[in-house]
């Protein structure tokens, strides 16, 4: 789950597009699986793309990452061994994974805020996890781990905000520099929600146009929202899970202006919810190491083809 613990701001279904199209017939394709419950979210529920943490009442305003999250990687840093050559050859990636198991040991740390250019917000959260005690935070690494080898598979440079190689964080903020540093031709933040039961399917989370202070996403928010879209209608295809019935209007889009992942990057970057964890249909899936290669599969064929500018 994006960390986000503001009331949501209202939301405005995109116009529908080729990607985000297929996805909608999806819904009534047979076989596409994972389709929309008529249920609507309970009341009482998390907000989608809430945190599981809350915040200490009254922490003070942080203009950087606390420190004793210890050195951030260097997105400079040349990979181990050689990349084959590929589609993707002198392309950067940088995947982000939501969270981190160190988290929970670490709350006070994670509560100090920092500032997203136009609000200060929380270092990072705990993130959710399914009802049977799956971290979010583990689901996201291992998505992330399969991701990253199926895109330096095509000769991509793929970096990674994080390994579980810190004691907790990033913080939001130094997770947007690491990609804007690297000057990554698309960032990726992998999540997964934690919504009521009944709530289906994944979304993409597009920035929405902000500026003010340090945050001006004028530059990537129409990279950022085909980059998502390319990724939608690929997550439908590979995953054969259908776009949220709970967000977005069947798009598997949402925009959103109060994420700082978001607001701080400079370079094209969205979010994905993959799923519902609080719902048993959708955590059978998130467990599933089989389901985990096709959602790493659907996001890499859709980075790949954002950056191939390809249809395919």
């Amino acid at each position: 789950m994006p960390n986000d613990d503001s009331p949501p701001p209202a939301r405005r279904a995109r116009p529908l597009t080729t990607a985000a199209a297929l996805a909608v017939l999806c819904l009534t394709a047979a076989g596409c699986g994972g389709g929309p419950e008529a249920d609507e979210k309970g009341a009482d529920a998390p907000r989608p793309g809430g945190d599981g943490a809350s915040a200490t009442a009254g922490a003070p305003a942080r203009s950087s990452s606390p420190s004793s999250a210890g050195q951030r990687p260097d997105p400079s840093a040349s990979p181990a061994k050689p990349l084959p050559r590929g589609l993707l050859t002198g392309r950067t990636v940088v995947i982000d994974p939501g969270h981190n198991p160190g988290n929970r040991e670490h709350t006070r740390e994670i509560n100090e805020k920092v500032d997203i250019g136009t609000a200060h917000k929380e270092c990072d959260t705990t993130g959710t996890s399914t009802n049977d005690g799956y971290p979010e935070a583990q689901f996201t690494l291992d998505v992330s781990r399969r991701l990253r080898a199926l895109l330096e598979a095509e000769g991509a440079r793929v970096r990674l905000t994080h390994e579980d190689d810190r004691p907790f964080g990033p913080c939001i903020d130094e997770r947007a520099r690491i990609g804007n540093e690297a000057k990554a031709d698309a960032v990726v933040s992998v999540h997964a929600d934690g919504s009521a039961a009944g709530n289906r399917g994944f979304h993409v989370i597009l920035p929405a146009l902000v500026k003010g202070g340090g945050a001006d996403t004028t530059k990537i928010v129409k990279s950022s929202a085909e980059l998502g879209e390319r990724i939608a209608g690929h997550f439908v295809r590979t995953t054969g899970s259908a776009p949220s019935n709970y967000i977005g209007g069947n798009t598997g889009l949402d925009t959103r202006g109060d994420l700082g992942g978001l607001n701080l990057s400079t370079v094209p970057k969205v979010f994905i919810e993959c799923g519902n964890m609080r719902d048993p249909k959708d955590a059978a899936l998130l467990t599933s190491a089989d389901w985990r290669q096709k959602a790493a599969r659907g996001l890499a064929d859709g980075i790949s083809g954002y950056l191939r500018g390809s249809d395919g």
